[in-house]
C-alpha cells in the first residue's frame, strides 16, 4: 500500500519555480536511445537548481536476458544515487526530461512507489520559459535510507501470463507498429504478450503535455484500467508515463512489469 502523498503525480511547470533545493529538489532525468548522454545535455543547460540523475546508472539496474534493458536498480544503488543528489526520504522531488515525461516518469513512479512525494513536471524542459543554468548547483549529500520496492507494485513474466489468461487487463504502451510486430528497433524479437491490449503512451500527449485528465480518464475507463491493471512497454520506462496519468485520473496505481517486452522476449 502506497503512503498518503501530498504531491499529485503530475504538476505544471510553475511548480519548478518554487523549488528551494532543500525540501523540494528538481531532478533532470534526460536520457536518449541514440547514443547521446543525458549528462551532456544537462551540462549544456538545465532548469536552475536541478540535479541530474541517470537512467542507466542511477534508476536502472544491469540489463540482461529475462530482466530486460532497464530492470529496477538494487535498493542500495538507488539510495546512494538519491543521497548523492541531496535527496532524502522526506525530500519532495520534481522531475523532468525533454521527451514528454517518458524518462522522468520512471523516476517519479519509483519514488512514489517507495512512498516518497514526487511529481512529473508536465511539458518538461520545453515548458520552461526562463533562463537555463549550465553550472552544477551547490548542494550537500544527505542521508537516504535503503528502501525496497513493495512486491505488490511489480509483476514478473509468469504473473503477466497468468493474469492475461484469467482475463485481466494488461496494457502495452508501445507504438502500434511495435505492438503489431511489424517493426522492432531495440529488442531481438518483435511482437507483444498474448492477451495484451495496445494503448500507446504517446496518445497521452498533446503538444508535449498531458491531455486533460478527464479525456485520459475516459480513454482509460473504456479499457477498464484499474488498480490491478498491469502495464508494460519495451523496458519498463515509458509504461510509467501512463501509470502516473492513470493514478492522477483516479483509476488506481496499477502494477508494472519491469522487464517488459525486452525481458519477456529474452527469457531463458
Amino acid at each position: 500500500m502506497m503512503a498518503d502523498l501530498s504531491l499529485p503525480p503530475i504538476v505544471p511547470i510553475d511548480a519548478a519555480a518554487d523549488a528551494d533545493g532543500v525540501s523540494t529538489v528538481i531532478c533532470d532525468a534526460r536520457a536518449y536511445l541514440d547514443g547521446r548522454q543525458g549528462s551532456d545535455a544537462y551540462a549544456q543547460g538545465h532548469i536552475p537548481g536541478a540535479r541530474h540523475l541517470d537512467l542507466e546508472t542511477d534508476f536502472s539496474g544491469l540489463a540482461g536476458p529475462g530482466v530486460g534493458r532497464h530492470p529496477l536498480p538494487e535498493a542500495e544503488v538507488f539510495s546512494a544515487a538519491l543521497a548523492g543528489a541531496g535527496i532524502g526520504a522526506d525530500t519532495n522531488v520534481l522531475a523532468y526530461d525533454d521527451a514528454g515525461g517518458m524518462i522522468a516518469g520512471r523516476l517519479v513512479w519509483m519514488l512514489r512507489t517507495l512512498g516518497q512525494n514526487a511529481a512529473l513536471i508536465d511539458g518538461g524542459l520545453d515548458a520552461w520559459t526562463g533562463e537555463l543554468e549550465t553550472a552544477t548547483p551547490s548542494f550537500d549529500p544527505v542521508p537516504c535510507p535503503v528502501r525496497h520496492f513493495p512486491a505488490t507494485a511489480t509483476v514478473d513474466a509468469d504473473e503477466v501470463e497468468a493474469f492475461c489468461a484469467a482475463g485481466g487487463v494488461v496494457v502495452d504502451v508501445r507504438d502500434p507498429d511495435r505492438f503489431a510486430g511489424t517493426t522492432e528497433p531495440l529488442d531481438p524479437e518483435a511482437g507483444h504478450i498474448e492477451g495484451a491490449i495496445n494503448v500507446p503512451f504517446t496518445d497521452n500527449l498533446d503538444a508535449g503535455k498531458y491531455r486533460p485528465l478527464d479525456e485520459l480518464a475516459a480513454i482509460y475507463s473504456a479499457h477498464n484500467f484499474g488498480n490491478d491493471t498491469i502495464y508494460y512497454c519495451g523496458s519498463g520506462v515509458s509504461a510509467c508515463h501512463t501509470m502516473l496519468a492513470a493514478e492522477a485520473a483516479g483509476l488506481g496505481l496499477g502494477r508494472l512489469y519491469v522487464g517488459s517486452w525486452s525481458g519477456y522476449c529474452t527469457r531463458p
